[in-house]
């Protein structure tokens, strides 16, 4: 949402992928679709595990926590034979309220009100880090964008 709010659906291609195996298949959290919809999002991408492809066609990871962190250098040492952390983050790195806490909190076994502040976390610092990327490789977003001035895509 996002990247089509600030007209750079042409330019940067997002997907979601877990690091292990739980889930695969499924719909989100019934409680993060709920918090989604409540700011205009439908969630409907079903889970998936992260592949060696993943390394090749994606030109940023971007994990929620450290566990995850650690579960995509393995990989990438798996499939590649060689593990750069250039382009691989944990969100928070672009968190610009917090800066000493590494990891998204995992809501599952809380209530609606974590879920909201999980939201939060995840939509300022994607914001964040789309602001980064639109920087460090000078994107422009399209014309007719409402963000026209603050767009981003690679």
């Amino acid at each position: 949402m996002l990247v089509e709010e600030h007209g750079l659906s042409s330019q940067i291609t997002c997907d979601s992928a877990g690091t292990s195996s739980y889930h695969i298949g499924d719909l989100p959290d019934r409680r993060t679709r709920e918090n989604a919809l409540e700011h205009g999002l439908t969630l409907t991408h079903r889970a998936r595990r992260m592949t060696g492809e993943d390394l090749a066609q994606f030109d940023y990871l971007v994990a929620m926590d450290e566990a995850n962190f650690e579960a995509i250098q393995n990989l990438s040492h798996r499939s590649l034979g060689l593990y750069s952390d250039e382009n691989t983050f944990l969100l928070r790195e672009f968190d610009p309220v917090v800066n000493d806490e590494p990891s998204v909190p995992d809501p599952y076994y809380e209530d609606a009100e974590v879920f909201e502040q999980v939201y939060q976390i995840v939509h300022r610092c994607c914001l964040q880090f789309l602001t980064y990327l639109i920087e460090r490789h000078e994107l422009i977003p399209a014309n007719d964008s409402p963000s026209a001035s603050t767009s981003v895509r690679k």
